[in-house]
């Protein structure tokens, strides 16, 4: 059965990410977006981050430009925006599509493990998905649900098998 740690990706500074580094972890995978009205969630995201991160969470960003073209930089500006604005300290990955023919692998496997309340593409900027240590989704929770509405499952998942 296929897990998270099945795929790699691209760092923005352009380095291969082997997710097998996140065994073991809880990671929370978001599609973000810079000029969107939830853009203002990283400020949430880097909260979590920051409370559970020695726990073994891990915030996974992917920049998509596929919703109201709200990500238009190249991967230098994203990166920029998020610490200047946000002091985003969690990985973020090289900009992805998450639907239609070019979506990203993790995001196709990430869909096929839990649809949305409209069947499985993604709707919008800031979609958010669980994954608990074993590598398997958790949850799927929508774009306007705010990261610290997440507190009570990601400590159980972190619970979970936490040795």
């Amino acid at each position: 059965m296929t897990t998270l740690q099945d795929f790699s990706t691209t760092s923005l500074d352009g380095r291969t990410v082997d997710l097998t580094e996140y065994a073991g972890k809880v990671v929370l995978v978001v599609n973000t977006a810079s000029e969107c009205g939830l853009t203002p969630q990283y400020e949430g995201l880097q909260e979590l981050y920051d409370r559970y991160a020695d726990q073994g969470l891990v915030v996974l960003g992917f920049p998509c430009d596929q919703f109201g073209h709200q990500e238009p930089g190249d991967e230098a500006q994203i990166g920029a925006f998020c610490q200047k604005n946000y002091g985003v300290t969690f990985p973020m990955m090289s900009k992805i599509e998450v639907n239609g023919d070019d979506a990203d692998p993790i995001y196709r496997w990430l869909k096929s493990e839990k649809g949305g309340l409209f069947g499985g593409a993604i709707k919008w900027n800031f979609t958010k998905y669980l994954v608990g240590r074993d590598g398997h989704v958790i949850d799927r929770y929508a774009p306007t649900t705010k990261p610290e509405a997440l507190t009570d499952d990601i400590e159980q998942a972190l619970a979970a098998d936490a040795g």
